[in-house]
């Protein structure tokens, strides 16, 4: 990327590289949604004593949703179908539903409950 501190500040990500080449986006959270989805978020032992801080599957899925990108809705389905039961739909739908309103994207909900019933 030519200008990545121009691309973080409009877009409010870090485009990142690991060491072993996997892409990494650091998001810089500003909205209600994403300051709870930090509340939500838990520790994923990676390793005996190492850890790191994930979102839940819920948000997750609000995150995903909100992108659009076609590998989105594709995790979108395949996090719903490894989450079965647990997922608790109507906080994804609570938080995801003024998000795509807000991004003029409301045919994306009826997208999303299609997924999930699956």
């Amino acid at each position: 990327m030519p200008d990545p501190l121009a691309f973080a500040t409009a877009n409010r990500v870090l485009l990142l590289r690991s060491s072993g080449g996997v892409g990494i986006d650091l998001a810089f959270g500003a909205l209600d949604f994403e300051r709870r989805a930090v509340e939500r978020s838990s520790d994923w032992s990676i390793a005996e004593d190492l850890s790191l801080r994930t979102c839940s599957a819920e948000d997750l899925i609000v995150y995903k949703a909100f992108a659009g990108r076609p590998q989105d809705w594709i995790d979108v389905e395949m996090i719903g179908a490894r989450q079965g039961k647990r997922l608790a739909a109507g906080l994804v739908f609570a938080e995801v539903e003024p998000l795509l309103e807000l991004k003029e994207a409301p045919e994306d909900v009826a997208r999303l409950r299609s997924l999930l019933a699956r």
